[in-house]
């Protein structure tokens, strides 16, 4: 048997929910020899829940183990043309890097999810929704560098015609700033995007964030980033989780237009969302000024990202893997 044909065979049973029966210029000798040697994993949905406010929803799913992790649909309806979605899913259960504002870290590290296990997580979504998914983010539970095989191999499936058939250029995936990730990720030249979370230009402002910085400092992410650019000529997306009184300030423009002088770059910032209430995001007057300073010192494009789902606990930072404010699976429709 081929390796490539029974791969393709099992990912669009994986897609479908069972195998096919026909398959034009396959025998059915070749079918039935997929059927006996190869399974179809299934993940189980333990509840869903829509925000009444924008429509997003939190899907909360087991797969291999007994964790439960979440993933998010996000509903892009402002062109009636063209309705669709774009799915936010996890890679890991928990998370090891432990950032300050983000309900993920707190809660540790639990483990890999499988590459058929954030394939599923789309699927099933699809399955569930009435508009298509067009998109893909590796923004939810879990650093993805930290999971690279399986984050590629799920990439390369989702974006497989026989698979989602979803753009490529329409896969994100997310890092903290793992820099082996970054440099494997540069080399193996990936059509999917990257973005970074750099949250401050300032090496000790993101040390108290983001643990991370002690193993890759911020001159040595940089370093890699540059590479990424060089190599791909992309124009290179970092995320700013905005915190009042914290990294919106005039200086931090000054210090983020320094780091990144001669790097072509797009800043996408996200109000912090910390239900803890530790850290608060800035002030409308204070966001105004923030735009104003990156834009008259970087140059470079700045959008506001809309975290949605915050009365839900489906913003960005917000997942943890709780099944409190879910519906049962058997309402979950």
């Amino acid at each position: 048997m081929q390796p490539r044909l029974a791969r393709l065979l099992q990912v669009t049973a994986v897609r479908k929910g069972h195998y096919p029966g026909i398959v034009p210029g396959v025998s059915s000798r070749l079918l039935e020899q997929v059927r006996r040697r190869t399974t179809i994993p299934n993940l189980t949905l333990v509840g869903k829940v829509v925000s009444p406010q924008d429509g997003f929803a939190k899907y909360l799913f087991r797969g291999e183990r007994p964790d439960a992790f979440e993933a998010v649909r996000i509903p892009l309806l402002h062109r009636p043309e063209d309705p669709k979605y774009v799915v936010c899913v996890s890679s890991q259960v928990g998370c090891a890097l432990a950032c300050e504002f983000c309900a993920t870290g707190r809660i540790g590290f639990r483990g890999n999810l499988a590459a058929w296990e954030i394939v599923d997580q789309v699927a099933k979504i699809q399955a569930d929704s009435p508009h298509p998914v067009r998109g893909v983010v590796f923004m939810g539970m879990g650093e993805p560098m930290l999971n690279y095989a399986n984050v590629i191999q799920a990439a390369n499936i989702l974006s497989e015609s026989c698979g989602m058939a979803i753009a490529g250029k329409a896969i994100t995936i997310s890092t903290v700033g793992i820099v082996p990730g970054i440099r494997r990720f540069t080399a193996e030249r990936h059509r999917f995007r990257l973005v970074i979370s750099l949250i401050s230009a300032d090496p000790e402002v993101r040390r108290g964030l983001m643990p991370i910085e002690n193993s890759y400092p911020t001159p040595q992410l940089m370093e890699a980033i540059r590479e990424y650019h060089e190599a791909t000529h992309r124009r290179v997306t970092l995320a700013w989780i905005m915190i009042s009184g914290v990294n919106t300030r005039d200086e931090d423009a000054a210090q983020l237009a320094e780091l990144t002088r001669g790097l072509p770059v797009k800043l996408d910032l996200i109000d912090v969302n910390d239900p803890t209430g530790r850290f608060q995001p800035p002030s409308s007057e204070e966001l105004h000024r923030f735009r104003d300073a990156l834009t008259a010192r970087l140059g470079m494009p700045v959008d506001r990202r809309y975290s949605g789902g915050k009365d839900i606990h489906a913003a960005c930072g917000m997942l943890a893997g709780r099944g409190d404010g879910f519906l049962d699976a058997t309402d979950a429709s």
